[in-house]
């Protein structure tokens, strides 16, 4: 690879969309032809692994190329994810991102889109956890992520906790009321009266909840200015396709990275006119089409450029479909295909098994499908070598360049075992036996589906990770994926001789790789990611927060 120039770097990252949502993965129903030319003119990715099933988990990985309980991304004592831009979380100022290392090799470095990996540490505007403080030039979008609050319709749904702990307060204070006037019991009138305010106060408040955290947490920056609070939702995919647009044109002399981060599929689905009602799949085919238009638009203005050939293109999704999510009887989450489970669900294919297309012509082969283990964390050494910098030897990297595999200079991935975590519990490991071509897993923990014989975890709307939501295997389940990849048939411990072998193996690869684990501050541990007011970042004096600097500046490019 050392005869070609350095390129220039676009990754485009989809926001959980499942596998089976696109045309070139087997989708024969939602509309996808940019993506699927995409994949015509480069190398499809068939086990391409996300390092954890939800977005910032998986989001720090692939920043960082390492698993993210290794910068403390992970956690199952606190929150899965960040929820709060007023939060202490983030991705830790001592993470080493790929960005920063092209940004010191002159690269000019750029993130349109979605963050999620916090904002600042000790004060508002310290954004320590910022883009812009892990080596990038520029940054547009939402730091935090979509939430049904920032839906303007959203704010008309009462939570359905709400009724029933109104009711249950009502039925608290009648029967107060009713002991103490009818003399059953001697209760003092403040003690009603008292009963009553605080019962007042919390329906204020949690009916006061969506548009307080509409204000709060749906937001847009600009670099280190906050140009949107809230955010106008109904025009946020027009505006984030006319920054790309414009950053590739600024940027078109020089060297450069940008990672488009669509908001794209995640929920609430909000589709532009054009694009609403077009699919056959409702609004989440909508969504996905409207996104593959995006696509298409940010390539043309690529090859429109004349950076064709000197620009690796990258798509894949940060994690599963997610399953669980409808409304009402609408299903609004991805669709993953034969692959088991969905988002949150750290050890079936169906969290972790997402997209993975690379173009590069003349470097790259076109119409090629590559079925070995590969993962998003193989991005950052793949861009640090092509981009001349050098890896950290300070740390572990547990990506692996991908450039070998994909140009066919060899025929397996670098990738012998791959270690699937929820949040910091191992759940499941991948074997690729290389001898064979076999690809093993073992399950050792899995989430509790609910109803019973449900595929998801309907009845709580997402999968936890902690003991209560999980079942621990022993003896653990072991699948051979390449012959049985919807992980249907596990083998039997006492019958097949195969077991036990296989077992032996992946037990020892798991005790190696537990010595390079050290102990790291938890970012999502449960204090830090409290919300608080003096980190909130806010357009005006605080809590007065509120600003729109993008009016009349939409382009109507997908209107």
């Amino acid at each position: 690879m050392a005869s070609n120039p350095k390129p220039n770097f676009v990754l485009l990252l989809a926001d959980d969309l499942g596998i089976g949502d696109i045309g070139c993965y087997g989708n024969n129903t939602i509309r996808t032809p940019n993506i699927d030319k995409l994949a015509n003119e480069g190398v499809k990715l068939t086990q391409h692994i996300a390092a954890a099933p939800l977005c910032t988990q998986s989001r720090a990985a692939f920043m960082t190329g390492r698993y993210p309980f290794r910068s403390g991304m992970g956690s199952c004592d606190g929150a899965p994810v960040l929820k709060w831009l007023g939060a202490a979380s983030g991705l830790p100022p001592n993470e080493t991102t790929f960005a920063s290392i092209l940004q010191k090799q002159g690269y000019s470095t750029g993130i349109i889109g979605k963050w999620h990996l916090g904002v600042s540490c000790e004060s508002r505007n310290d954004h320590c956890h910022h883009p812009l403080s892990h080596g990038f030039d520029y940054f547009y979008g939402v730091p935090l992520t979509l939430l049904y609050m920032c839906k303007p319709k959203g704010l008309l749904n009462i939570d359905v906790q709400l009724t029933f702990f109104t009711h249950l307060m009502a039925f608290f204070l009648m029967t107060l009321m009713i002991l103490r006037y009818s003399n059953m019991l001697k209760i003092n009138r403040r003690v009603v009266f008292y009963a009553a305010l605080f019962g007042i106060l919390f329906y204020i408040i949690w009916y006061l909840k969506p548009i307080l955290l509409q204000y709060l947490s749906c937001i847009i920056m600009r670099n280190h200015e906050i140009i949107e609070q809230p955010m106008n939702l109904e025009r946020s995919a027009s505006q984030l396709l006319r920054e790309t647009q414009q950053f590739i044109d600024r940027k078109k002399n020089v060297h450069f990275l940008l990672i488009v981060s669509f908001l794209h599929v995640h929920t609430p689905l909000v589709t532009t006119k054009a694009f609403t009602g077009k699919s056959k799949h409702g609004p989440y085919g909508d969504n996905v089409e409207e996104m593959d238009f995006m696509v298409g638009s940010i390539v043309n203005a690529i090859d429109n450029a004349g950076l064709r050939n000197n620009t690796m293109i990258y798509f894949a999704s940060d994690n599963g479909g997610y399953l669980e999510d409808k409304d009402g009887n609408i299903q609004t989450g991805g669709w993953n295909g034969i692959y088991r489970g969905g988002k949150g669900m750290a050890g079936w294919e169906g969290g972790i098994r997402v997209p993975g297309i690379l173009r590069w012509p003349g470097v790259i082969p076109s119409d090629v499908e590559i079925d070995e283990p590969t993962s998003l964390m193989d991005i950052y050494p793949t861009l640090v070598s092509l981009g001349g910098g050098e890896l950290p030897n300070d740390r572990i990297i547990d990506g692996r360049n991908l450039m070998p595999l994909v140009t066919k200079q060899s025929p397996h991935s670098e990738h012998e075992f791959l270690f699937h975590y929820c949040g910091t519990d191992l759940h499941a490991v991948r074997w690729h036996q290389k001898e064979s071509g076999a690809i093993w897993k073992a399950h050792y923990m899995t989430p509790v589906f609910s109803p019973e014989g449900a595929v998801g975890c309907y009845e709580t709307a997402f999968c936890a990770c902690d003991a209560d939501g999980t079942s621990l295997l022993d003896p653990p389940l072991l699948f051979e994926l390449s012959a049985d990849t919807s992980e249907s048939n596990p083998l039997d411990p006492h019958v097949d001789p195969q077991y036990k072998t296989v077992l032996d193996r992946i037990k020892a690869a798991v005790a190696e790789h537990q010595k390079t684990i050290s102990v790291v501050p938890l970012q999502l541990a449960f204090l830090n990611y409290l919300w608080r007011p003096w980190l909130q970042p806010c357009c005006g004096t605080f809590p007065f927060c509120w600003c729109d600097k993008e009016e009349g500046n939409a382009t109507g490019i997908l209107a």
